[in-house]
């Protein structure tokens, strides 16, 4: 197996990588996946079919250099592409999320030969899930997921919520306890024991895949066993986020998109209009103008916030921790998210604004914008993020000391260690 950290490197955040070649290969999928959204959402139709195209055409191998067999799309140019996927269907991001994290996660593995045994089998189009979450935890250490010997194996057993993608997936990366250690396990989801059920009700994201999981008496493979980190925090933290944050400026896009399609062709106008067709009313036009306003905006900051997480990819992927920029990336993902979801929110309500009673129209589900949004910018809450920017900037606490705190808290309940496990990045829902 090839060892060569410079002949193997995925693109570098901030060179030229032919971004418009890269898109290109997935453009025409793109399109043919929003040509169904509205169909798939009034039927809460599940996007197999959809997420097969883009395992077609490697899509979740973006990040896998070239010589594995993939695109070795730097993190700019990915999140780049998620937001236009996210145009065409915002659920479609979101239920990759953990698959692109995980990628993140092996691809700066200090173990190099796992590193492309890996991103070999995510080159082949093998895709992962998160199974992470559980309902009514406390803290990280609360875990009800355990991982236990039974004689010469390791047998997982719980049931996790907001398994985001791992009905569309190959593998599920669970997070556990093992001996109060914390732990996450990568496992086969067709492995005997293993059941996906489609139970998510959130009135947003609808078709995620985002419910529950459950594994009884799953053996585990001990070389897909992971302790948490005893590094630092890495870029996947930020990473974790911003892939909601291009999901939602994907929406940002999609209303700007519905809004002008609703208006071109609209006759119908108002004994108060300045116009006789919407199209030339300069009130209507500059709601449309707004609305590009919200979504330019919303797509530029989460593309400078890449860039960070690009740069604390860069230096993870040489073997070079760099606090100082897992930090920035952190911060610039909290700073983008704080912007972001109100940019995208305010958008999804203003689109209204274009016309009257029949934009309400189910027909249309433009008020899925405003769901999927909503429901996006819940996770992880942005309540928290803007006190832990204010933190950094006014004392000096780096925005990873949270999770460090958490970890700390965590290992105390932690007699051992096994040193013969590597390392895993921090499970996110």
């Amino acid at each position: 197996m090839s060892t060569d950290t410079q002949a193997v490197r995925p693109a570098q955040g901030t060179e030229d990588s032919g971004y418009e070649e890269l898109a290109a290969i997935f453009r025409p999928t793109f399109s043919k996946i929003a040509e169904r959204a509205v169909d798939r959402e009034q039927r809460r139709d599940l996007p197999y079919q959809e997420v097969g195209w883009l395992k077609d055409l490697g899509f979740g191998a973006l990040r896998v250099p070239k010589v594995w067999g993939g695109h070795g799309a730097s993190i700019t140019d990915l999140f780049r592409l998620l937001i236009e996927l996210a145009e065409a269907d915002s659920n479609l991001p979101q239920l990759l999320r953990g698959h692109f994290a995980f990628t993140e996660s092996r691809l700066s593995d200090v173990d190099h030969e796992a590193r492309e045994v890996w991103a070999r089998r995510i080159a082949g189009g093998e895709l992962i899930g998160n199974a992470s979450s559980e309902l009514g935890n406390t803290s990280l250490a609360d875990r009800n997921t355990t991982l236990t010997r039974d004689g010469d194996r390791w047998l997982l057993n719980g049931t996790k919520y907001y398994s985001t993608g791992t009905l569309f997936a190959d593998w599920a990366s669970v997070g556990g306890v093992r001996a109060e250690e914390l732990v996450s396990v990568v496992v086969r989801t067709d492995a005997p024991g293993v059941e996906r059920i489609d139970d998510w009700d959130g009135f947003g994201q609808r078709l995620t895949g985002s419910g529950t999981t459950r594994f009884t008496d799953v053996e585990i493979d001990p070389a897909q066993i992971y302790r948490w980190s005893d590094r630092e925090p890495s870029h996947v933290t930020a990473f974790f986020q911003l892939v909601l944050l291009a999901s939602l400026a994907g929406i940002g896009r999609a209303v700007l998109r519905d809004a002008t399609g609703f208006v071109r062709p609209r006759t119908r106008s108002y004994a108060q209009a300045a116009a006789t067709l919407p199209k030339d009313d300069p009130q209507v036009q500059q709601v449309v103008g707004e609305l590009s306003a919200l979504a330019f905006a919303a797509e530029s900051t989460v593309i400078a916030a890449a860039a960070h997480t690009g740069a604390a990819a860069d230096a993870g992927w040489r073997d070079e921790h760099d606090q100082q920029l897992v930090d920035r990336a952190e911060v610039a993902a909290y700073d983008a998210q704080v912007a972001v979801i109100d940019l995208v929110l305010r958008a999804t309500t203003r689109l209204f604004e274009v016309g009257g009673a029949s934009s309400t129209s189910e027909q249309r589900r433009l008020d899925r914008h405003w769901r999927n949004a909503r429901t996006l910018a819940n996770h992880n809450p942005v309540i928290y993020k803007a006190r832990l920017v204010g933190d950094w900037l006014l004392n000096d606490v780096p925005p990873s000391t949270a999770w460090r705190r958490a970890r700390e808290e965590a290992d105390g309940t932690v007699p051992g260690r096994d040193s013969e496990l590597v390392d895993a990045s921090p499970p996110s829902r």
